[in-house]
């Protein structure tokens, strides 16, 4: 069994890695930030603010309306980074956390709990419009109950990513201890409910990963920890692999309905506009250009591991086109400033620098896209998740 605060070694001792875990063990996420937002001030590469176009995704049938569904979900299962880390990173030895004010001061009883947000974040949102649950428990809260972990729960955690080295430098969970709790956590379904009632949880349920964004903004273009080793395609073609192979262990451990989704145009994200959109901000072209690289090749690897698989359905969902389109066009979804976050300037603040006794608050957290300089608000959140609940499903609803 994992314990709390452990890390696994998930970099290889031998060869390339080990001098990569080496010369990037003291690193921190806090002084990456820092200095991206110092060092790396340049004009963005080609015109304008633009994202620029999303891959063009494969077709899928449309989402059955709630009174003619099918099919339910029991539970819902989240893995990946802070996107849908709805607290895990408060139980290990980590400075990525989000437990303090003024994160959380729209959550319920205006109480921080680990999620990177101003309030609620894709894990609850999806569950909520489900109608599995109204929140989303991190895995490691202590007390959960049976109920808990029955309806799922976050295994999340965030600062993780496919590349192994990404969780490594700022101890957050690996993506492959994220899967060995949830091998725990069947076990423990298993206990109190049986093998029957916790396979039939598993193989019913919706497994959603989100990660690659750190991958990109911080482990590649951030602390140029892989650099070194990869030009941007090689590197892309390695994160989509992992991914892949967290698919497949996911379907291994008896998960049969699983969605990844993509990465966002994080070169629109208010840190990187600050540390790479030169003087104007504007949209870091050569991180979204990445992000639409990686894009494509994950769902040109899961659409090919999915053919091999039997009785399961393994989809990816494109984010980049509602991102960008909300980015393009804020007034159509009521948002104001798009290029800073509410907390303190907006410009780099996050995690440690985004805290009720350094930083103001903007006076309308609604009319903001960005809480903290990386962030979504939880508006933001709620329409990324209402499209996706909305739109998204329709493969989930087989028979």
């Amino acid at each position: 069994m994992l314990q709390d605060g452990l890390v696994s070694s998930s970099c290889s001792l031998s060869g390339s890695k080990l001098l990569r875990c080496v010369l990037f063990l003291p690193l921190l996420f806090i002084f990456l930030t820092i200095h991206a937002s110092a060092s790396r001030l340049q004009k963005v590469l080609g015109p304008g603010p633009s994202p620029g176009p999303a891959p063009t995704p494969e077709p899928k049938p449309p989402c059955p309306s709630p009174g003619r569904r099918n099919t339910t979900f029991p539970a819902i299962f989240a893995f990946g980074d802070s996107i849908v880390d709805t607290g895990n990173n408060d139980y290990i030895l980590t400075l990525i956390r989000a437990n303090f004010l003024p994160y959380g001061m729209d959550f319920p009883h205006g109480t921080p709990t680990g999620r990177f947000c101003n309030g609620k974040i894709p894990a609850d949102f999806i569950a909520e419009f489900l109608g599995v649950k109204p929140i989303l428990p991190p895995y490691l809260r202590p007390g959960l109950t049976k109920e808990d972990l029955l309806t799922g729960v976050s295994f999340a955690s965030g600062g993780s990513g496919f590349d192994p080295l990404t969780p490594f430098v700022v101890r957050a969970i690996p993506m492959s201890d994220q899967l060995t709790y949830f091998q725990e956590y069947i076990e423990k379904v298993k206990g109190f409910a049986g093998k029957e009632k916790a396979d039939h949880i598993v193989s019913k349920s919706l497994a959603l990963v989100i990660a690659g964004s750190d991958d990109l903004a911080n482990t590649y273009y951030g602390s140029h920890a892989e650099e070194f080793l990869y030009d941007i395609d090689s590197y892309t073609s390695y994160m989509a692999s992992s991914a892949a192979s967290f698919a497949m262990q996911l379907y291994e451990s008896g998960a049969r309905k699983i969605g990844f989704i993509g990465v966002s145009p994080i070169g629109c994200i208010p840190i990187q506009r600050t540390a790479r959109g030169g003087i104007d901000r504007n949209c870091a072209a050569e991180i979204n250009v990445a992000a639409q690289l990686f894009n494509t090749k994950l769902s040109t690897s899961l659409h090919s591991l999915g053919e091999t698989l039997q009785n399961a359905t393994l989809v990816y969902i494109d984010i980049y086109s509602i991102f960008t389109h909300m980015i393009q066009n804020p007034k159509e979804y009521g948002f104001e400033e798009i290029g800073r976050g509410c907390c303190g300037t907006g410009l780099i603040e996050l995690g440690p620098l985004c805290n009720k006794f350094t930083s103001l608050l903007c006076k309308n957290v609604s009319s903001y896209m960005f809480w903290d300089s990386y962030h979504p608000t939880e508006r933001a959140y709620r329409i990324l998740s209402k499209k996706f609940v909305e739109t998204d499903l329709g493969p989930f609803y087989d028979n």
